[in-house]
């Protein structure tokens, strides 16, 4: 079964949450801040490709480090790209059918857009679009992001209520069937903490991310007594911060053959 949430439901979704997204977005800046530190220090990409780039807070990094490169933005979302300021190349398009020729960037950079997407086909598009020799940069939520919420849902029914976020096994063999070459990947932990469940929630939608496993989600799951009961189970897993909220960040960097 295809867990992914329907393009057009997903797109609705983050046309809603473009106002407030750079307030809400703390984990995607702090991945990306990483995702950039991680770059080889030879690496100066004439065209770099922000593959589902929401906002463009990453432009602003892209262009301290590579100053001299031309930056493409690629987002399906409308109300994001119109968010990013001063845009060089803003493109309204699919990641996983790029409306640019092959062989067009020397940097494929997406942070946090590949679990929206079927894997395969993204790095595909990567791959195509990339000059020989380029450099893939990319971050996707792990298996064990949202895992607090994914325990607590469990205490109340047996349906699945998170995305089937991937594995580093599982992106590296993508990678390399892609046709990639030594792949790289880090996988880290970053957990947040929230005073309760309904802002921890909150969180979630805000930036976009309230498409959850589709198909799968019991009719009555959001009554008041699944509500208190799903209070309940994750209120055990309360530590002195609050309740946690965890993200596995997965970072993978690659090349493509020259």
């Amino acid at each position: 079964m295809n867990l992914l949430p329907a393009k057009a439901r997903l797109r609705q979704s983050f046309e809603k949450a473009a106002p407030g997204y750079d307030n809400a977005a703390k984990v995607q800046r702090w991945v990306a801040t990483r995702l950039v530190a991680g770059l080889p220090a030879t690496l100066a990409p004439a065209v770099i490709l922000d593959a589902g780039c929401g906002t463009g807070f990453a432009q602003e990094m892209l262009a301290l480090r590579f100053p001299a490169a031309r930056r493409i933005a690629v987002d399906f979302s409308a109300a994001m790209l119109s968010r990013i300021a001063r845009p060089e190349f803003a493109l309204a398009g699919d990641v996983e059918r790029l409306p640019l020729r092959d062989a067009v960037a020397g940097l494929y950079w997406s942070n946090f857009t590949a679990q929206w997407c079927a894997l395969d086909i993204l790095l595909k598009e990567a791959h195509r679009v990339l000059w020989p020799n380029g450099a893939l940069a990319l971050s996707t939520p792990g298996a064990g992001t949202f895992r607090e919420l994914a325990e607590s849902f469990a205490s109340i029914d047996h349906y699945s209520h998170t995305l089937p976020f991937t594995t580093t096994g599982t992106l590296q063999v993508a990678a390399l069937r892609a046709g990639f070459e030594n792949p790289l990947l880090h996988a880290e932990p970053c957990v947040l903490h929230y005073k309760d469940l309904k802002s921890l929630m909150r969180a979630i939608k805000s930036v976009g991310a309230n498409q959850i496993a589709p198909g799968q989600r019991h009719p009555g799951l959001m009554g008041k007594t699944a509500w208190e009961k799903l209070e309940a189970a994750y209120e055990t897993l309360r530590t002195p911060q609050g309740l946690p909220l965890t993200y596995e960040v997965i970072l993978c960097y690659a090349r493509k053959p020259s």
